[in-house]
């Protein structure tokens, strides 16, 4: 019986000794900061014509969101065309690389802000895609710097809306006037400042037909904001 209240005393004390030398709580009673999801940056669903049907990008009325300019690169980017009709989920408004005869990109600009594709920041959009061509995400940097990343999307059967982390993706550098890659795969990138996010055909059009080409409906992309300062916001 002895022995036994010598344990449980041994044992109590053991205990408030730990209780003495754990660190307190922070003050309010909360623990270390949530992790949370970026909210959407912007999202674009690209806009028809009055006349509709398959015809060459018009710059100054293709975008739905005010907020962004529309980029184009590459030697045939001028062969991207904008195709599909509103509230056709078969035939979702996109734009198509069928056409362009050399690799070719288009990328989003916000006019008054830098994404900042740290963390959990994250790319959503619908696409299709024929033959072996797939849809690789580039970003361009506010140094200059393009990259394009190593993710791939794009079915053959069907429009699909697939999402993917960026800091899941491995990156290398891109010639955006050529649209091609340079390089190889960078061990890290500071994704916290991005001037342009876009998409990339790296293999050339083949025309109309079940060939080769890609499709890029609705792009949405979720992070953080860096407002534009100075003459930064015009360039």
């Amino acid at each position: 019986m002895k022995n036994r209240f010598l344990l449980t005393a041994f044992l109590l004390a053991i205990g408030a000794n730990a209780f003495a030398q754990a660190p307190a709580a922070p003050a309010g009673g909360r623990g270390a900061a949530r992790v949370t999801r970026p909210a959407l940056f912007f999202k674009e669903e690209w806009k028809q014509t009055e006349k509709g049907g398959e015809h060459p990008i018009v710059f100054d009325s293709t975008l739905s969101n005010p907020s962004l300019e529309l980029k184009v690169y590459g030697p045939s980017s001028k062969e991207l065309l904008l195709t599909g009709d509103a509230g056709n989920e078969l035939n979702p408004i996109h734009v198509w690389t069928g056409m362009c005869t050399t690799p070719c990109a288009v990328a989003f600009k916000h006019k008054t802000a830098y994404a900042d594709l740290s963390g959990l920041a994250r790319l959503r959009w619908n696409t299709k895609v024929s033959g072996f061509h797939q849809i690789r995400p580039i970003v361009k940097l506010a140094d200059g710097t393009w990259l394009v990343g190593d993710h791939t999307d794009g079915t053959v059967r069907d429009w699909l809306f697939t999402e993917f982390s960026f800091g899941d993706v491995r990156w290398m550098k891109l010639d955006i006037n050529r649209a091609v890659t340079t390089g190889t795969i960078l061990d890290k990138v500071d994704l916290s400042k991005v001037d342009e996010i876009g998409f990339v055909d790296l293999m050339p059009g083949s025309g109309h037909g079940q060939g080769g080409w890609v499709d890029v409906a609705q792009v949405e992309v979720y992070g953080g904001s860096v407002p534009r300062t100075g003459s930064s916001a015009s360039q």
